[in-house]
């Protein structure tokens, strides 16, 4: 979800008075309070109305604590009997009575507004690479062994010569101050107290400077390729001078990903639809909490290289995405590898070819990724091309992948098939936009706990002991008839 976002302006967010004088870091606090409370007074009683009405939240999408949801068996569950017992994901606002990802996605459902759910949650297109990604975790399943002595049991790990409490890393997403106040310092201080890497997006709202110093934190940047080669030399230079350990380089965003879903919250390119502005107002919790205290956002990274008359979050995010380098290409790969001396790692792999290649040019470590599903629409799942890619590289170079990793099984998965660590994306975010940074550490304290769990439950003993015999491929989907001919 390393993403330049597509998120449309409200009118009201870009209409000033002739006499207003934005603030100078800008940052309007003073014309979104004083506009949103006009707003909310008139037009609170037509948005109760509008809400109640069929269809306006998610046009179909129920929130996860009333429906099935895609990493759950909960309702077909061969321990339900019909509709007994009834069971729902907590969605209340006690973080401690979270016991899943899913708990945690299912209070983030509840606070969010609906516009904002889309861009968290939706794929390209028919989403079928997002389901796929589901799926591709589902087919492989587990051949424990028994009579082992899982007593003590370690989760650790050693990525870039240095250890990692759990094989995951924050994955860099961008536009996350929609979803929580300074969400980029609060994903990091959640990774820094559980002691696993954090890489922050190019579009990111905190500065890097203030998340780079995060004390105990492992920083990662994500650098993605726009504008004249002077934009990305100043980034990768300030991320040098700021301590970053690696520089993550995202190739497959140079041209955006088609997200039907979310344009239908939306009534033009920098203007949300009548009904998500409504449903904005029936969310006061997020409301409050984010644009009315603290103002719009804006990407505090880059902000200087966008054109002074385009600096609003949203359209800035619109220019950006319309600067990005179609002709990124191996050469350019090469000459970041020249400039960059520490660890070099590329994301949006998803050949096998390309993986080799990157070993070939320097490269530290891939990241073998569909973009969380929202780029190319039936792309193969991450996890299908895994085993093939450690088979091409060896241990060459690490191997970092993603694409619905929401269990500790699913973490072990990706490890007994060759990766060296997970990217968590919406894993962490359906944290942050729940309760905080204490909703983030939550997301990965479950995980950790997950994974040192089924680590014993699967008769092994640590991380290193993990391998493909451990699975079997169980391939539900694809059986029957192979061919109509």
């Amino acid at each position: 979800m390393d993403q330049i976002g597509h998120m449309p302006a409200s009118d009201t967010a870009s209409a000033q008075s002739p006499a207003h004088t934005p603030r100078a870091d800008g940052r309007d606090k003073t014309a979104w309070r004083s506009g949103a409370a006009l707003a909310a007074l008139g037009v609170a009683a037509g948005a109760l109305a509008l809400a109640a009405r069929p269809g306006i939240r998610g046009a179909g999408r129920m929130p996860p604590d009333f429906a099935p949801a895609e990493k759950t068996l909960a309702w077909a569950s061969p321990a339900v009997l019909g509709t007994s017992p009834r069971r729902r994901f907590y969605a209340g606002t006690n973080i401690e009575h979270a016991v899943t990802v899913e708990d945690l996605r299912a209070m983030a459902h509840r606070r969010l507004p609906g516009f904002v759910l889309e861009y968290l949650e939706a794929g390209g297109e028919d989403e079928a690479a997002l389901a796929r990604n589901i799926a591709a975790l589902a087919e492989w399943r587990f051949l424990h062994r028994s009579l082992v002595d899982v007593s003590h049991r370690d989760a650790s790990t050693v990525l870039f010569g240095r250890k990692t409490t759990i094989p995951v890393i924050v994955a860099p997403t961008g536009l996350n101050e929609l979803f929580w106040p300074h969400s980029d310092l609060r994903l990091a201080e959640a990774a820094a107290e559980i002691g696993i890497p954090f890489a922050q997006s190019t579009m990111s709202n905190d500065g890097m400077d203030r998340v780079a110093r995060v004390p105990g934190l492992r920083y990662w940047w994500q650098l993605y390729v726009f504008g004249p080669p002077g934009v990305r030399e100043t980034l990768i230079e300030r991320a040098r001078n700021a301590g970053c350990e690696a520089l993550i380089v995202t190739v497959d965003a140079q041209i955006y990903g088609n997200r039907e879903w979310h344009k239908r919250t939306t009534a033009g390119p920098k203007s949300l639809s009548w009904s998500s502005k409504f449903d904005a107002l029936m969310h006061p919790r997020w409301f409050a909490r984010g644009i009315l205290t603290h103002g719009m956002p804006r990407f505090e990274n880059v902000i200087e290289f966008v054109p002074k008359d385009r600096r609003a979050f949203f359209d800035s995010a619109h220019w950006i995405r319309s600067q990005m380098d179609r002709k990124l290409s191996w050469d350019t790969i090469a000459r970041i590898r020249e400039r960059w001396p520490r660890k070099l790692v590329i994301k949006g792999l998803l050949n096998v070819e390309d993986v080799a290649r990157a070993a070939e040019i320097g490269a530290d470590a891939v990241a073998i990724s569909n973009h969380g599903g929202r780029q190319l629409d039936w792309a193969v799942a991450p996890l299908d091309l895994l085993p093939a890619a450690r088979q091409a590289v060896g241990d060459r170079i690490a191997i970092f992948v993603d694409g619905g990793f929401r269990r500790g099984t699913d973490v072990i998965k990706a490890l007994a098939l060759g990766a060296d660590a997970v990217l968590a994306g919406r894993a962490v975010l359906y944290g942050v936009a729940a309760a905080g940074k204490d909703g983030a550490k939550r997301a990965l304290d479950i995980l950790r706990e997950e994974i040192l769990r089924d680590l014993g439950l699967l008769g092994v003993r640590s991380i290193a002991e993990l391998n493909p015999r451990l699975l079997v491929y169980s391939d539900h989907a694809k059986r029957g008839p192979r061919s109509l001919a």
